[in-house]
């Protein structure tokens, strides 16, 4: 899958090849991983002004993975040209399928079939009980303050959270991501077919 992005990150360069031709000898080992088919519409990852790019980069991992559409909203906290892209050497993100929307209003109108599902540390709802359907948008807020209050409050069924069992203010966004989409996809039912290959 190809980068969505306007002045999409070219994949060109003799470092970015000789990474991915080191992860393809990786993938290529001859030993299989446990494979799913992939969902059809995905689930679309959706970041709002996120803030530090090793989360970014985890998540952006995570998007290739489970092969969901990682969308970046608002101003990022960091630089995702060529150049920073292969400094921080993931070489995975040809893999995943970006875009990058100025504002929710803006993914909205992109994609007005994908239905929101909101994610916050406030929330009065576990994301366990979310009923999740493919093609959904999983929505979460910036670190440092999630996301807006006017946002959630404008669409308060749609918000949910991961209970804690310490008391920590919140989990970290990456592993926050990972929780939700994994759950998503058991829910629909799309790694029940998991095989290795």
């Amino acid at each position: 899958m190809a980068s969505q992005v306007a002045g999409a990150i070219p994949r060109s360069g003799v470092a970015a090849r000789g990474r991915v031709a080191e992860r393809e000898d990786v993938l290529n080992d001859g030993r299989p991983r446990l494979r799913a088919a992939p969902l059809d519409p995905p689930f679309r990852i959706v970041l709002v002004e996120p803030e530090i790019p090793q989360n970014t980069g985890n998540i952006a991992r995570l998007a290739a993975a489970t092969q969901s559409p990682l969308h970046l909203l608002g101003r990022l906290g960091f630089r995702i040209d060529e150049r920073s892209v292969r400094r921080a050497g993931l070489d995975y993100w040809h893999l995943v399928t970006l875009e990058q929307h100025l504002d929710i209003a803006h993914f909205r109108h992109r994609h007005p079939n994908a239905r929101l599902r909101l994610f916050s540390a406030v929330a009065q709802r576990s994301y366990l009980d979310a009923d999740f359907r493919p093609g959904d948008a999983l929505v979460f807020g910036k670190e440092s303050v999630g996301l807006d209050p006017d946002l959630l409050a404008r669409m308060p069924d749609d918000v949910f959270g991961i209970p804690t069992l310490g008391p920590v203010r919140s989990l970290n966004l990456a592993n926050a991501v990972a929780i939700v989409l994994y759950e998503a996809l058991r829910q629909v039912g799309a790694l029940a077919g998991a095989a290795p290959g």
